[in-house]
């Protein structure tokens, strides 16, 4: 499938920002400007501004000479790029991949997006219409390539739409400013009567280098589609992703429900026929006043059981909030897995297993309360307490190593040891007693000590000694000391707690 791409331009995006905050400067000229080498320049002008003659880049000075009554307000240079991903964000309705051009532009890649419109034009008409309709100045061109996209929206004036194919017959009327060069050699070329593209299109390769430099021969090739241009998308591009325009505004929960089991089919099916399955999956509503809404869920293994996700999705519906209704629905799944065989077999058939019921289990359950309510740990090979444990991913997950069960450990563990002050004999004798968080506990019972070293290859430090105690009321402690007695002033710590 041939690449398309679209690129719309903001021709006066800053002061159409200042218009759209500021209704009572709308027919009235204005510029941004700001200090540089010790003068005022002008670096946005409004349209009815520039109607009089004021242009991006003049001295202010000479502006106000031209046109007294000109108005002046400070210009943000930060505020260019956070309008533009403000806006890029929410083109994501129409491309799951937009970038932004700096400094007035995005770029869009359409590829295989154009269709759910009718066509390109249409597609092209939705984005610039509803674009101007909040405020600004725009326009959009869609082409095989960024180059000539990019060419077309700021020099054409015949159609925007370019056919597949057909960039060199589009980009030839076009100035040379139209491929994006620097100044010094559009220059050079207006000298020498250079002053459309069709004019040197066709000029050995090696003529142009020698008079122009390669940047020339790199930006033909890239509006031609002979080499390859890339973008950055402002959001990473999710593999699997499907999409469902509507046709009229969907604000219950039923028509909701039903947009998401149409994107679930589609996606399960997908998933299936690639043998994987989904560990999170995100359901995003656009909303008629540019907002988004979006609700997410996570499975303890892969899954692509149909019924069991819409489940999970169904108890968090009620949390979307659809106002004026939802225009676009876009089902992503950015995290998936490779379906276990066995499993999967299980699930489609009647047969059931202990494994799937507790995974479904956990699912509906972390779906109610979030996914941080339930934890699976399993042993790992090391020495000291706290780096013995590790999170599992999946109930699959299978442990490297076994449980110590010859030595008693507690059964609530601190993640980091905290410090205790304690009364104890020297040189190895348990604490007679000990103050935690401002309590002191009078010690009746102890065993130990138990030495664990300090793991040397992961880092320098002292040995332990653990003693397991027991206070006046019966509670258990798990606390240990830092060093010997002698070599230095030792600190003791409690690390954990018995049942």
């Amino acid at each position: 499938m041939t690449r398309r791409y679209v690129s719309i331009w903001f021709s006066h995006l800053l002061t159409d920002r200042w218009v759209i905050r500021n209704p009572a400067q709308k027919d009235m000229p204005f510029v941004l400007a700001s200090p540089e080498r010790g003068r005022m320049l002008i670096q946005a002008a409004s349209s009815e501004a520039e109607k009089q003659g004021i242009v991006c880049g003049m001295v202010l000075a000479d502006a106000r000479a031209v046109l007294p009554g000109l108005q002046v307000f400070e210009h943000r240079p930060e505020l260019a790029g956070k309008l533009l991903k403000g806006l890029a964000q929410w083109c994501l309705r129409y491309s799951p991949v937009v970038a932004t051009d700096m400094p007035s532009g995005l770029i869009l890649d359409i590829t295989g997006c154009a269709h759910l419109w009718g066509s390109e034009r249409a597609y092209l008409k939705d984005i610039t219409s509803r674009l101007r309709g909040a405020g600004y100045h725009v326009r959009a061109a869609a082409a095989d390539t960024i180059g000539t996209a990019w060419a077309i929206c700021r020099y054409g004036r015949i159609t925007p739409v370019i056919e597949s194919h057909t960039q060199k017959h589009a980009l030839s009327a076009l100035p040379p400013a139209a491929l994006r060069l620097e100044e010094v050699t559009l220059d050079r070329m207006n000298k020498l009567g250079f002053y459309q593209i069709g004019s040197f299109i066709d000029m050995p390769r090696s003529v142009l280098r020698r008079r122009f430099g390669q940047q020339l021969l790199n930006r033909l090739d890239q509006a031609l589609g002979y080499m390859q241009e890339t973008i950055e998308p402002i959001c990473p591009v999710v593999p699997y992703q499907h999409r469902l325009p509507c046709l009229e505004p969907i604000r219950t929960a039923s028509s909701i429900e039903i947009a998401l089991r149409t994107l679930l089919e589609a996606l399960c099916t997908r998933l299936t026929s690639e043998n994987k399955g989904l560990r999170k999956a995100v359901f995003k509503g656009f909303r008629m006043d540019g907002a988004q809404q979006l609700i997410e869920i996570g499975t303890n293994n892969a899954c692509c059981n149909l019924e069991h996700l819409f489940k999970l999705f169904q108890l968090k519906i009620s949390s979307l909030r659809p106002d004026l209704g939802f225009e676009l629905f876009i089902l992503e799944a950015p995290v998936t897995e490779q379906l276990d065989a066995v499993q999967e077999t299980l699930w489609n058939i009647s047969g059931t297993s202990d494994l799937t019921e507790i995974s479904e289990l956990l699912d509906r359950l972390t779906g109610r309360g979030g996914m941080d309510i339930v934890h699976r740990y399993l042993p790992e090979e090391h020495y000291w307490p706290e780096r013995a444990i590790k999170t599992a991913t999946s109930l699959a997950e299978k442990p490297q190593c076994n449980w110590r069960t010859d030595r008693p450990r507690p059964v609530s563990l601190l993640a980091k040891p905290e410090i205790i002050q304690v009364t104890a004999p020297v040189p190895d004798y348990p604490p007679m007693l000990f103050r935690y968080k401002g309590e002191i506990h009078h010690i009746k019972k102890a065993d130990g000590p138990e030495r664990i070293e300090q793991e040397w290859w992961i880092q320098e430090g002292l040995h332990r000694d653990y003693y397991c105690v027991e206070d006046q009321d019966g509670a258990r402690f798990w606390i240990f000391r830092l060093g010997n007695y002698g070599e230095h002033n030792p600190e003791w710590f409690i690390h954990g707690f018995f049942s």
